[in-house]
């Protein structure tokens, strides 16, 4: 099934952390802003809303891996 992954369904324990940290830093706003448009370029491509070869797929997936670890050490060092 193919779904979106918010960060709020990934990290439930962080919830109000995320929402704190997202309306008072900046930086956090940024890199959060950041996942969330890759998850939704990376849900378009996988419902045929917009185009992408598979290696193209495959790199945005991986980025998106890159900025949730990120997101998930912002969380737990803030």
């Amino acid at each position: 099934m193919i779904t979106k992954h918010p960060i709020y369904q990934d990290f439930p324990e962080y919830a109000d952390k995320i929402k704190d940290l997202y309306h008072h830093n900046d930086e956090f706003q940024v890199l959060l802003h950041s996942y969330t448009e890759l998850d939704d370029k990376i849900y378009k491509i996988e419902t045929d809303q917009e185009l992408a070869m598979d290696d193209e797929l495959s790199q945005l997936r991986k980025d998106r891996v890159f900025l949730k670890d990120m997101i998930y050490n912002y969380l737990q060092q803030n």
